[in-house]
């Protein structure tokens, strides 16, 4: 899906995601001391300005402009004064991203579903921009989601499961501080079904 595409999904619906952040990045994240993180594929902000509220200081990119301009009015209601600790930003999350290599203390990846080679290179930006120590936090739909859980997309060659984002890593200076497959409920007109979502946190080594 290209940007036009995700901006006439965006401008379509007055929020195409929950104003609450992911659970899976809120448990991760949450007991982490703040620093200063980026947010790749950001969306309309939902973590982005839940890690602002915790202490984070957070550049916030995405592909849709209008996902960034709504991230932008939301900050703004929810944040007040904090609101300059968040940069939105319009960009490409498989390129390098904005800030110096190794200025960030956090990389989150969350539901950024892209075919393999363009995958592996976001992955590589979110690693190159963390400091060693730093830590690189992945969320995604599963492969297995296809078969096994509910929602997300159909499209087997953007879904990964945990080992796909371990094999992508090979080569990078990461170690992986946790990977699995999780549970996330999922409230529909049906009643609730459950996906099946990849969790991965890498840390940067030194």
């Amino acid at each position: 899906m290209d940007a036009k595409a995700w901006d006439e999904r965006y401008a379509a619906h007055d929020l195409v995601w929950s104003v609450e952040p992911n659970r899976f990045v809120a448990e991760i994240i949450g007991p982490m001391t703040p620093g200063r993180a980026l947010d790749l594929a950001a969306g309309e902000g939902r973590n982005a300005i839940w890690m602002v509220e915790q202490g984070w200081s957070v550049v916030a990119l995405d592909y849709s402009s209008v996902a960034v301009e709504r991230m932008r009015s939301l900050a703004a209601d929810r944040l007040g004064h904090d609101a300059d600790r968040l940069t939105p930003v319009v960009g490409d999350a498989t390129v390098a991203p904005p800030g110096d290599p190794d200025s960030y203390d956090l990389a989150l990846l969350s539901y950024l579903q892209l075919p393999a080679d363009e995958w592996r290179s976001a992955l590589r930006a979110a690693v190159t921009a963390v400091r060693p120590g730093g830590r690189v936090v992945v969320v995604g739909h599963a492969g297995r989601n296809l078969a096994e859980g509910w929602g997300g997309p159909s499209d087997p060659t953007v879904l990964y499961d945990p080992d796909a984002v371990i094999d992508a890593a090979q080569g990078l200076p990461v170690t992986v501080e946790r990977s699995g497959i999780r549970e996330r409920p999922v409230d529909t007109d049906d009643g609730q079904r459950v996906a099946l979502d990849t969790v991965v946190v890498l840390r940067r080594e030194g």
